[in-house]
């Protein structure tokens, strides 16, 4: 560990911590959602596309769309690939008090865990008035030209048309919050440091609006593509294999984070073997640097992935309820 990282973590208030199971490998993948009795209702009925017609730099073989159900952390939960077109799923409060949420999955750029960090994440919000935005966006690797900017493409796009369609979906354009896990955690943050980055040709009145969120959410976020805390297979799919170390710095948020970052949050279990702590701890050191508001929970056990699935007695299993206070504060 690098001094400054080592630094930060002596002189961090980290929330309370307490022993937590061991969490299961994924197990190999089930078959399609469609014929799965236990699989969620996905898509919602009502979706957003972000573009009209084709999106950019489509390939000549469009992604096949596929859900399929896997069994990970004891429980069966929704995975989809071949997102051809990329939309907004909305899950409505039923007493929206005007906050929002556009939540990202992760999946580490294959796919995207749209019922563990995106279904669910709506069912924890919606009934406190925050009406939620799961974005299905699209998969780098799946042959799209400009790999590198698709996914901040969609981005940008869906924070730009929520803010269009405010008034229709009862939600206030200016308290609109974004939370992503893990890849989506990376894709999160680099809207959070690239918000005005020009990534596609105006389609419409609505790029002409900000798509800089209120706030930013992490879990457990990709939130450097660098090799001493990256995510090797998310960089590849991002990027491609063998991508140039200027390339990897410029996808790498915690490298940009400057005075109109958002505020966020973070929250990262330590024995997590799969996105290393330390980009947590390089952008919690970024934020700091710049003078940027974060609030930051590090916790000794819940591995990878956990999302509202932590075990109850842990504390890992508090962070929806932090987030929630911390994003109310944000959004006042």
């Amino acid at each position: 560990m690098n001094p400054q990282r080592r630094a930060l973590l002596g002189g961090m208030a980290l929330t309370a911590i307490a022993p937590a199971r061991a969490q299961p490998q994924r197990d190999p993948p089930a078959q399609p959602a469609a014929d799965a009795p236990d699989a969620p209702a996905w898509p919602p009925a009502e979706r957003i596309a972000l573009w009209s017609g084709e999106p950019p730099g489509m390939p000549a073989n469009p992604p096949t769309p596929l859900l399929a159900m896997y069994g990970t952390r004891g429980k069966r939960e929704l995975h989809i690939t071949g997102v051809a077109r990329p939309e907004i799923n909305v899950f409505r409060a039923p007493r929206p008090d005007g906050s929002a949420l556009l939540v990202i999955p992760g999946g580490g750029y294959e796919f995207l865990s749209v019922q563990n960090e995106g279904i669910d994440i709506a069912q924890r919000y919606t009934p406190f008035g925050t009406s939620v935005f799961v974005l299905a966006y699209r998969l780098p690797s799946e042959g799209w030209k400009n790999r590198s900017r698709v996914p901040l493409a969609d981005a940008q796009r869906a924070m730009r048309l929520l803010r269009a369609r405010a008034t229709a979906l009862h939600i206030d354009a200016e308290r609109i919050g974004v939370l992503g896990f893990s890849a989506g955690g990376h894709l999160a943050a680099d809207l959070a440091t690239a918000f005005d980055e020009p990534c596609y040709a105006r389609v419409d009145a609505a790029d002409d609006l900000s798509a800089r969120p209120r706030c930013v959410g992490l879990g457990y976020p990709v939130a450097t593509l660098m090799p001493d805390a990256g995510h090797v297979a998310s960089r590849d799919n991002l990027l491609g294999k063998g991508a140039t170390p200027a390339l990897i710095a410029v996808r790498s948020p915690a490298l940009h984070v400057r005075a109109d970052t958002p505020p966020s949050f973070v929250f990262h279990a330590m024995d997590d073997d799969t996105v290393p702590v330390g980009a947590s701890l390089d952008w919690i050191a970024a934020c700091r640097r710049a003078k940027v508001p974060i609030e930051a929970h590090l916790f000794e056990h819940g591995g990878h992935g956990f999302g509202l699935h932590a075990p109850i007695d842990s504390p890992a299993a508090q962070w929806p309820r932090l987030f929630a206070a911390w994003m109310r504060q944000q959004q006042s």
